[in-house]
């Protein structure tokens, strides 16, 4: 299929890019479940507390089973004494199970959000930038220009380079590549911007 590639200067040209990546299928079922696996995997469960086995001290009976008239108690680590485990604390990272994401998943899911992306306008690809551009002033106005004021802007590396610091700084848009973004970046942003040459790369990548 044919989609418009714009210059700096406004200038629209078409070229080629394929069907199966920016007019695939959309697969909102399957998106949803990837959505949900990477969330659940990127939680941070690093609260952890000591359980009954892991304090360190004797095991043994604090005092004789019967005969004292006081309650049965087991050692000092039980949850009930100050200084013993917790009995249902937070177990930390490595007690959760990690839903397991295939390539081929997060593949399909990428093409379902970019084919979307295409289908309501929301995908944008320009010419490569061939020049340097060093101001925030300089980069605002290209961002207002072409109403990319909530974008995800994934770049080739030469591009990347030349226009990543004059963009680091202004909110709602991020800066980055086609090795470095999922599916969440291009839910979270608006619009969805490539040059060429990331183009051509992510063809590569996922065709």
């Amino acid at each position: 299929m044919k989609i418009d590639k714009l210059n700096l200067d406004g200038k629209k040209v078409s070229i080629e890019v394929l069907d199966k990546i920016f007019s695939g299928k959309i697969n909102k079922k399957l998106v949803d479940n990837v959505l949900y696996k990477t969330n659940a995997n990127y939680k941070g469960r690093h609260a952890k507390t000591k359980q009954q086995n892991e304090i360190a001290g004797s095991t043994s009976k604090i005092y004789a089973q019967k005969g004292t008239g006081g309650a049965r108690h087991a050692s000092r680590k039980a949850p009930l004494f100050v200084g013993g485990g917790v009995a249902h604390g937070p177990k930390g990272e490595l007690a959760y199970k990690k839903r397991k994401l295939n390539k081929s998943e997060k593949k399909l899911s990428i093409v379902s959000l970019i084919s979307e992306k295409n289908k309501l306008n929301n995908l944008i690809i320009f010419s490569d930038f061939s020049k340097e551009i060093k101001k925030t002033k300089e980069m605002s106005s290209i961002i207002k220009q072409f109403e990319l004021t909530n974008s995800l802007i994934i770049l080739d590396k030469l591009s990347k380079d030349k226009i990543e610091k004059s963009a680091r700084n202004i909110p709602n848009v991020k800066i980055t590549d086609v090795n470095h973004f999922s599916a969440f970046d291009i839910i979270k942003f608006k619009k969805v911007v490539f040059t060429e040459s990331s183009v051509k790369e992510l063809e590569k990548r996922y065709s």
